[in-house]
């Protein structure tokens, strides 16, 4: 098996390189360097500037306005996005809808809601988490009782990320109790706008509000907004997962972050002498770079054996599971290293008044954001459980 690069693939990383360095703009790149909140307005001027270059749908086809990159191409450009401090993009409508559409929706439903996702007229936001539902989708209340050429929809979702700034939610919701859990789900598109439909904030532990919950009293949707057949749900959201389960693994990330705490080693001094010549920090720095190598690795494995560009099965699972971990140790390591310097929040001091890198003044804030991780997108029990299924299947 080659892990190696081609000529091919090295060339257009050389050309992704050029058009962020190019075209990325400052303040959006600063904004991700130091750990910040993107406004809206900041998203959506990154998208415009990725739709122009036909890069912003990046695991479309090209015949739904894709750029038709293979798993590997796609990967070496959500590399050098994180690399380069360039924002992910909220992958709600991208990564997640836009593929599930294109495998199970009407051709009606591509025409009208995919070039919208392009250009971000629709915002998407996901309905999956309940209260007593979360990583246990088949526990989900949410109920859509058939009402002529309508649903009446009642229930709650929570944990609804960026719904705040969200027009349209995708939502799994129960159409059939009589049936055993996972046969009586189905997929419903829902505009945020409908009467019945509420959303309320949720104010983080770091200060942040990226999350919501969304109430639905009889709220009246078109059955044609059903994606697939009635009771198709289940499959539906497992085919959904497995992307965002890939993307959660955060490679890209976790390698700028490494380097980060590199650079903050060697600049900041704890209990008399640089952080890098603490053994400890050291030791600790070493580990997590050598399990993310050994991630890298197993990645550059899935891809070469994806060839078609399909998401993987259980290995999407091993991905986000190891990759959250690091993610969350790297956090910790960075701000167990500042100590209590690791409180100041950029946003309210100027950066003459901070005594530490301005890119480092919000780590206890990311370090509790990063507490999420491993959790969403299917907990990491979950991803135990499902590795394990497949280790005792053969």
């Amino acid at each position: 098996m080659d892990l190696e690069f081609t000529e091919e693939e090295l060339a257009f990383r050389d050309e992704v390189r050029s058009f962020l360095k190019a075209k990325l703009p400052a303040d959006v790149a600063q904004a991700v360097a130091y750990g910040k909140e993107l406004e809206k307005e900041q998203i959506l001027r990154w998208q415009a500037i990725l739709n122009e270059k036909g890069w912003v749908a990046t695991t479309w086809p090209k015949e739904y306005g894709g750029p038709g990159w293979t798993a590997v191409e796609r990967h070496i450009f959500s590399e050098e996005c994180a690399l380069n401090n360039a924002p992910r993009m909220p992958p709600f409508g991208l990564n997640m809808l836009g593929p599930v559409l294109i495998k199970f929706g009407s051709e009606q439903q591509k025409a009208e809601i995919l070039p919208r996702i392009i250009d971000g007229t629709d915002w998407w936001c996901q309905g999956y988490s309940e209260p007593g539902a979360g990583s246990d989708l088949a526990s989900l209340k949410t109920k859509a009782v058939r009402d002529g050429d309508d649903y009446i929809v009642n229930g709650q979702k929570t944990w609804t990320t960026l719904g705040q700034h969200a027009n349209k939610i995708f939502c799994l919701v129960r159409t059939d109790s009589e049936v055993k859990p996972q046969a009586g789900i189905s997929f419903l598109l829902v505009d945020l706008d409908t009467p019945g439909v509420e959303m309320r904030p949720i104010r983080l532990l770091d200060g942040g509000y990226e999350v919501n919950e969304v109430f639905f009293t009889d709220a009246r949707v078109p059955v044609a907004n059903l994606v697939g057949e009635e009771n198709q749900g289940w499959t539906i959201a497992k085919y959904l997962l497995t992307h965002e389960r890939t993307n959660i693994a955060g490679i890209g990330f976790s390698t700028k972050d490494l380097e980060r705490f590199h650079e903050l080693a060697g600049e900041v001094i704890r209990d008399g002498r640089l952080i890098a010549d603490n053994p400890a920090y050291a030791a600790r720095a070493a580990e997590l770079e050598a399990d993310l190598e050994a991630l890298r690795i197993t990645n550059l494995r899935m891809l070469a054996k994806t060839k078609d560009g399909a998401a993987g099965g259980v290995e999407s699972s091993l991905l986000k599971l190891k990759g959250t971990q690091i993610r969350q140790e790297l956090q910790d390591l960075y701000r167990s290293a500042l100590g209590p310097e690791a409180a100041p929040v950029a946003d309210d001091l100027s950066e003459n008044e901070l005594t530490i890198p301005p890119e480092s003044a919000r780590a206890a804030p990311v370090y509790f954001n990063h507490r999420k991780l491993s959790i969403f997108g299917g907990a990491n029990e979950i991803q135990r459980n499902i590795v394990a299924k497949e280790l005792f299947r053969g």
